[in-house]
């Protein structure tokens, strides 16, 4: 399975040998959200992951927003709510790493889709929000359960149930964010370049291993150990090995 660029439409995907930048394209929206949107993003991510080529996947807004969150008359309108779960399933659960690049707003869902990304990125001047329950609704993308161990428990409440608003450099203070940058995405950029000179297979092991639902230091230790075993034995260990002794880049 390989990824299919996508060069206009709401969701712009292209395809930029091992990196893959999805791009928020509803500028006069701020980038709103819609159900269909989600599907294509969707699509991307489930894509990416069954490619083991891709190093990484970066998510940017154009204009002036990262987005706005739920195109609200959209959802309002009614219909399955299918291709949402299928992005928060994806989001939660694929191998390749995800980087953002926080340009403007984030609102709703683009502040809890951080909570998802390995590496998190934002302007300085972004803002990030999630006015859940002054809408009436509630936290999804897990971020009840999730944001709290990232920023803790009383300024959690505060986001969540006081509806604050923080800033790109507060997002980076609390740990929400690797970094506040700007120009933002070159920064992002920069990063997935990392990810891409790494040894893949370990970037997604390792990937999964932090992301791994067993919370007991010794069931996590089994699991490094079943993955350390089976990567030293793996071919990208031994190219490594080989580029030392040959005094050369290793190829990946």
């Amino acid at each position: 399975m390989s990824v299919t660029p996508v060069p206009a439409g709401d969701v712009t995907v292209e395809v930029d040998d091992r990196i893959v930048v999805v791009t928020f394209n509803r500028p006069e929206k701020r980038n709103a959200i819609t159900q269909a949107m989600y599907g294509t993003i969707a699509d991307t991510l489930e894509a990416a992951d069954g490619d083991g080529h891709v190093a990484a996947v970066i998510f940017s807004g154009n204009g002036a927003a990262f987005t706005a969150g739920n195109d609200l008359q959209d959802f309002a309108s009614g219909g399955s709510l299918d291709q949402v779960a299928r992005f928060l399933q994806a989001i939660a659960t694929v191998n390749v790493p995800l980087v953002a690049a926080v340009n403007g707003m984030a609102i709703g869902v683009g502040l809890t889709m951080l909570l998802h990304c390995d590496l998190v990125y934002v302007d300085p001047a972004a803002t990030l929000s999630a006015p859940f329950v002054a809408l009436g609704l509630v936290p999804e993308a897990a971020s009840s359960l999730i944001l709290p161990r990232v920023i803790g428990e009383r300024r959690a409440s505060e986001v969540l149930l006081a509806g604050r608003t923080i800033t790109g450099d507060e997002a980076a203070e609390w740990g929400l964010a690797n970094g506040a940058v700007s120009p933002v995405l070159p920064a992002a950029r920069e990063a997935a370049l990392t990810l891409a000179g790494q040894p893949p297979r370990a970037v997604r092991t390792t990937k999964a291993l932090l992301h791994s639902t067993e919370l007991t230091i010794a069931g996590r230790m089994a699991e490094e150990m079943n993955a350390f075993t089976e990567a030293l034995g793996g071919p990208e260990f031994a190219e490594v090995m080989a580029a030392r002794s040959e005094k050369r880049p290793p190829v990946f």
